[in-house]
């Protein structure tokens, strides 16, 4: 388990090396790497990093991207991520392409989108696309630690080849009560039996049962800008909940 006070105070840069690679969904690829030096990569869940690429910018500069981190820290030289490829998108374009075994330097971690885990509250995440990544690190750490608050994921999307780590999500929530996975489909096939439309719209249900029990929950957001404003809007507007209990992170 890491903490603040175990990881540098400034983030550092490394040397990494790409270990596994492969489509979690028909625009994301998952890869896997691990510090060159084979030392910890030390980190809280939650955060992320800046990867520098071989390629330069219109000036001259090397490109540089952030990514939330997608695994739980576990004290090993690895962690992983989840890129969607953009449309001519350089950055992305080299990681759906980037043959295991490449070198790429890392600058990292950084970022307090996190979860203290000692203190923690029960906990709403709410998740589209890629903005799942950060909280499959908290919640594997959670439930690694034996933590039994409540921890439940609204994971938005468009279609089921989509919901990333969904089976893994769906095994982790058969083998922990505290956990639910609740994915919810903005364009769902006829046969789909599970929840639709845009998580903003489930929100205000799934918070009052949440907080009927333990008043003292958070709501963690991480997606798209217009998603995030608006599922802001109805914690803090329509149910009048604390800022100090709503945590954003936005990726675009």
């Amino acid at each position: 388990m890491s903490s603040a006070a175990s990881r540098p105070l400034v983030p550092e840069t490394f040397q990494t090396r790409v270990v596994a690679a492969r489509m979690l969904g028909p625009r994301v690829r998952h890869l896997t790497f691990e510090r060159t030096d084979g030392q910890p990569f030390v980190f809280d869940a939650g955060q992320w990093v800046q990867l520098i690429f071989p390629l330069q910018d219109e000036k001259g500069r090397a490109i540089r991207r952030s990514y939330s981190v997608a695994s739980a820290p576990d004290s090993s030289p690895r962690f992983e991520l989840a890129v969607t490829k953009v449309e001519a998108g350089p950055g992305s374009t080299f990681l759906h392409d980037v043959a295991v075994g490449t070198s790429l330097d890392v600058k990292g971690p950084a970022g307090t989108f996190t979860r203290p885990l000692e203190s923690a509250a029960p906990s709403l995440f709410i998740a589209t696309g890629t903005g799942v990544a950060p909280f499959r690190g908290m919640v594997r750490q959670a439930l690694a630690a034996g933590r039994t608050e409540p921890l439940w994921l609204l994971f938005g999307v468009r279609a089921p080849d989509e919901l990333l780590f969904g089976d893994e999500l769906t095994a982790l929530a058969a083998q922990h009560p505290n956990f639910r996975f609740l994915p919810s489909l903005s364009r769902p096939p006829a046969d789909w039996t599970g929840r639709d439309g845009y998580v903003q719209t489930h929100v205000k249900a799934l918070w009052s049962e949440l907080t009927a029990t333990h008043p003292n929950a958070h709501a963690y957001i991480c997606g798209v800008k217009k998603m995030l404003l608006a599922t802001r809007e109805v914690l803090r507007t329509e149910l009048g909940v604390d800022r100090k209990q709503v945590h954003l992170e936005a990726y675009d």
